[in-house]
């Protein structure tokens, strides 16, 4: 069993491109129907993924098996529903959803302030169906991540999108360059968006406690936010009940002497809660506990 993450998303082209024409042909909702279908495929078929799962109903959410195995298939029909709200959001149809915004005021003063900004989020929720309310802001948005995806996805659902006024630093390979951008984009008051729950490389990751197990993440972001000393926020947008997502923006306590650590710290207790409040929005379908 895997305990790290590949760094590539489980499906395949036609796949992606069923549900983006069922979306622009039959609407949204079709497309749920379609997916009911689908999760029953995956169950079997996805044996490391569900067995995955499984061990997060049974040993960090503590469900009996009966519950676990009706949450087994809410927690993929959740996460069919986040890939197609992405793939309708991204075509242009944010407005078949309503948002809901927690601690929005603040966060658009952090952002506004002439300094950089460095936002954390996890693989929970959606955070692409922010993208319809970046705005001007999308400008100087800065995504890092692992650019690993299979080209004819990335081709699919490019093709299916309007155009993403946000840039991507890949950290495939060229580490210093990628640190390069970071420190530039920093430097010029833009912001720079990591997810901290997923690694590569085991040596750049620390070992803490998660959700009552142990469990590894990526150190590198938390290096990075605390040696540039810029505003830190944890940003999560999670789905809610009638095509609703709620943005979460929780700011981070930098004070003078904040480690790593510390930040990490800050993190773990704020993703902890999160999952907690939406259990079946967990979305690392590999055996992240050790």
């Amino acid at each position: 069993m895997k305990r790290k993450w590949s760094g590539k998303s489980r499906g395949g082209k036609l796949g992606y491109l069923f549900f983006i024409y069922t979306i622009k042909l039959l609407g949204i909702k079709i497309a749920y129907c379609f997916l009911a279908l689908v999760v029953i495929h995956f169950i079997p078929f996805a044996p490391k993924a569900t067995h995955a799962i499984w061990l997060y109903n049974r040993k960090r959410l503590h469900y009996g098996t009966l519950k676990s195995i009706l949450k087994l298939y809410q927690h993929y029909y959740v996460f069919g529903q986040t890939l197609i709200d992405k793939l309708a959001i991204k075509s242009g149809l944010s407005s078949k959803y309503h948002f809901e915004f927690d601690n929005y005021k603040r966060f658009i003063d952090i952002i506004d302030n002439s300094k950089g900004v460095i936002l954390i989020g996890a693989h929970v929720g959606c955070w692409e169906a922010g993208a319809a309310f970046f705005g001007n802001y999308g400008k100087k948005i800065n995504i890092v991540m692992f650019d690993t995806e299979h080209r004819g996805i990335k081709e699919a659902i490019e093709d299916a999108s309007e155009k993403q006024n946000f840039k991507i630093i890949p950290v495939n390979e060229d580490t210093l360059g990628a640190m390069i951008n970071i420190k530039m984009a920093l430097n010029n008051g833009e912001y720079v968006c990591f997810n901290g729950d997923r690694y590569l490389d085991e040596n750049s990751s620390i070992s803490l406690e998660f959700l009552g197990g142990q469990a590894r993440l990526p150190i590198g972001p938390f290096k990075i936010a605390n040696k540039c000393r810029v505003p830190v926020v944890f940003y999560y947008s999670m789905r809610e009940k009638g095509c609703t997502y709620r943005f979460i923006f929780e700011e981070a306590d930098m004070i003078k002497n904040t480690t790593t650590e510390n930040l990490i710290n800050q993190y773990i207790r704020s993703l902890e809660s999160i999952v907690r409040k939406y259990p079946q929005q967990w979305f690392n379908f590999y055996r992240f506990w050790n």
